[in-house]
């Protein structure tokens, strides 16, 4: 596959997966700012730390079986062996329903804990145990997502997350409507419920592969595989939800359950609206780099490829939400939530770190090393808790944006030499070039905000609108992409770029 081919694919499965998540996003405009209105800032503190529960019980439930069973059934598929891709298919199914359950057992079990913890008293534990229900629904839908993507069923993935995003928001903001702060519990459950239905949908529709009925011994390999593989991915899932679940335990106990929804809000934007062009690009991409993962040379071009993409995609919208990081927090929020705007502006300097950084990562995973993954999170994560362990008693709400920035400077070392390590990689010099680029523009935009909310929306505006026709005209050349907008576009790319020559 040629340079143009392989941009083209990422593109496609970008945009297919990425105007899902762009829905997705909008929705969730609508779900958040409700839910800020009707609860105020520690409701929203509240909502976050239930869930933050409940993510943390799934992730060690789920043994990481979504990046292993993605991987082996990628792997059997390259390879072009269909009994094996039957074999790793039944493996994951039963591997996930028992985890499934134990799971939700032990979220129950630990109910009582859970509602003292986060809502001050025991005598909640009875309404706090159902989200044992979403422990169990989360960890199912892990095999769900595992075949899908390591099928690589783009359209199916992108359908699925608008149709349940519509749905669980639908239901979810007239349980809090109705029932305000007693509806939080069932807003918490309802999205695994409704996800995990519409996906199985789906799944039910992939072609069955008729294999002879697997043996013990041969589900046992794919099990043994599973577990030593997806405790080391599970351990780093964990290790970054303890850490959130550190840094939110110091900011209600040391600040106010108020700092903590200053906190939640910048944190939610931080990751959620990233993450929609992250997953865009990563549903597609880690399947691929997983097939390649013997070849050196195309596994290096892969990355460099989807840095490059990534760069250009990500880099204006999170130059934009610098820009204007207090209309951002306005508009998702309320005036309340005023606090959050510095949080946000850190954590964004740190999401540009995250995006450089983020094919990387995809190396070790495809690759399987376990270990290494699992020591790198270990290591930035202590990074980020003990900033804010450092710096909360002085800067007080700062602290855990600056932490979060810090954290993904340390990770960006770590990550090239890990994977110069496992496939000789290191970016180009296109690549090298729109990372200096990209970080210094985010500096100087940063800095301006902090001095001024009005230059920082007026200059930093500016640049990135600049930026994002540059961008545009960058993909434009990448692919011969069809229609009359694009066409207009490359005539426009082709005038500037004999101006500059």
């Amino acid at each position: 596959m040629n340079e143009n081919s392989s941009h083209k694919q990422i593109l496609r499965s970008s945009a297919v997966i990425g105007g899902a998540s762009l829905l997705d996003i909008l929705i969730g405009l609508i779900r958040v700012k409700v839910v800020a209105v009707l609860l105020g800032p520690a409701g929203v503190g509240l909502l976050g730390i239930l869930q933050n529960f409940m993510s943390t019980v799934s992730t060690v439930s789920a043994l990481g079986v979504e990046n292993v069973g993605t991987r082996q059934i990628s792997e059997a598929q390259g390879r072009g062996d269909l009994s094996a891709v039957g074999i790793a298919r039944r493996a994951l199914f039963w591997g996930t329903l028992v985890l499934s359950v134990l799971g939700a057992l032990v979220f129950w079990l630990c109910s009582s804990y859970v509602a003292k913890y986060a809502m001050g008293s025991e005598e909640f534990s009875g309404s706090v145990s159902w989200i044992a229900l979403g422990v169990a629904l989360s960890v199912a839908a892990s095999y769900q997502r595992a075949l899908l993507t390591g099928t690589r069923r783009i359209g199916d993935i992108a359908k699925i997350s608008v149709s349940s995003s519509i749905i669980s928001t639908a239901i979810g903001l007239s349980i809090i409507y109705w029932f305000k702060a007693d509806g939080i519990i069932l807003l918490i459950i309802i999205g695994p419920l409704i996800g995990f239905i519409i996906s199985q949908i789906y799944v039910a529709r992939i072609p069955h592969i008729d294999i002879p009925s697997s043996s013990f011994m041969q589900l046992s390999v794919q099990w043994r595989t599973l577990v030593t593989l997806g405790s080391a991915f599970m351990v780093a899932g964990l290790v970054f939800l303890l850490g959130q679940l550190l840094v939110r335990t110091m900011v209600q106990q040391k600040l106010s359950p108020e700092s903590l929804g200053y906190f939640q809000a910048a944190w939610s934007i931080s990751m959620t609206y990233i993450g929609f062009v992250l997953s865009a690009m990563g549903t597609d991409y880690y399947p691929r780099l997983t097939q390649a993962i013997h070849d050196r040379i195309k596994v290096n071009r892969l990355v460099n490829e989807q840095t490059e993409v990534a760069i250009l995609l990500a880099g204006p919208v999170l130059l934009g939400m610098l820009a204007f990081s207090p209309w951002v927090i306005q508009l998702l929020y309320t005036d309340e939530f005023r606090p959050a705007v510095t949080i946000l502006r850190w954590q964004i300097l740190g999401d540009v770190l995250k995006i450089i950084a983020w094919p990387m990562g995809f190396v070790i995973l495809a690759a399987g090393k376990g270990a290494i993954f699992m020591f790198k999170e270990v290591v930035v994560i202590s990074v980020f808790v003990l900033v804010v362990w450092v710096l909360l008693p002085y800067i007080h709400i700062e602290s855990t944006g600056i932490a979060f920035f810090v954290m993904y400077i340390v990770n960006i070392p770590l990550l090239i030499i890990i994977t110069r390590g496992i496939t000789g990689f290191s970016w180009n010099k296109r690549v090298k070039k729109d990372i200096v680029i990209l970080i210094i523009i985010a500096l100087l935009i940063s800095a301006l905000g902090h001095y001024s909310d009005f230059l920082g929306a007026v200059i930093g505006g500016g640049v990135t609108l600049g930026f994002s026709i540059s961008s545009l005209l960058r993909l434009s050349l990448m692919v011969d992409v069809g229609g009359p907008v694009a066409k207009l576009t490359n005539k426009i790319c082709q005038k500037f770029l004999r101006v500059r020559g």
